[in-house]
């Protein structure tokens, strides 16, 4: 019997090892995956949607933009094609939150900087104000990375059009125009497919870290 055994031992060794990985791998494969959700008009609170959306459930996507940045390049939805990105509005003379969110997004650069997939996106709400060299101005002044990170300005109506009816950011209606303003905390998580993943108020600490850890569940999901 025990030269039975010596005869087969690597047999055994290497059954005992595949036996091993199988039962790995139905462990793993019987795990429930994280998953954000996917968000759609009708699930976010009421007066952050535009009411002509309002009744919307399934196929929000962000919409088609054509923007300038800080270096007067246009950006557009090519620029962030097969991207998933962090969005926000801000505007450079607020004196307020953005100073707040504008450092709390500079620490997400930080961490995704050596990350391809991850791009940011900040759009100003008072582009008449914000221009070019004003933003290339603030850019500097903050640390933003032009590879990674665009300010960017152009049309009142369109960014208004895409804070209320793209990014589901603000509150109460408007027009987009001379007398609208809009005035938003939230951090919008963009997937690939141009989808909402979450929204987390960009000035609070535990929200951004919360943002991060959403960040490494979406980028999961993309290599299963």
């Amino acid at each position: 019997m025990r030269s039975f055994f010596a005869k087969y031992k690597l047999f055994f060794m290497v059954m005992l090892g595949l036996s091993a990985i199988i039962i790995y791998l139905f462990y793993n494969a019987l795990q429930p995956q994280e998953n954000l959700p996917v968000y759609q008009p009708s699930m976010v609170n009421g007066e952050l949607v535009d009411s002509t959306l309002q009744h919307v459930k399934k196929y929000h996507t962000i919409a088609d933009f054509s923007l300038t940045n800080q270096n007067g390049n246009i950006i557009t939805q090519d620029n962030y094609k097969d991207k998933i990105y962090v969005a926000d509005f801000f505007f450079t003379t607020c004196p307020t939150i953005c100073p707040i969110m504008t450092k709390n997004m500079a620490e997400i650069q930080e961490k995704v900087m050596d990350d391809p997939d991850v791009l940011l996106l900040s759009h100003s709400v008072t582009p008449v104000i914000d221009s070019v060299p004003q933003l290339k101005k603030y850019a500097l002044e903050k640390g933003v990375n032009d590879t990674k990170w665009n300010l960017v300005t152009g049309d009142k109506k369109e960014i208004y059009d895409l804070a209320r009816k793209s990014y589901l950011a603000v509150k109460t209606d408007g027009d987009g125009g001379p007398y609208d303003m809009i005035h938003t905390e939230n951090f919008i998580l963009v997937d690939k497919q141009r989808r909402i993943r979450g929204f987390y108020d960009g000035t609070k600490k535990e929200e951004i870290e919360k943002l991060l850890e959403d960040l490494k569940i979406l980028k999961a999901s993309y290599v299963q």
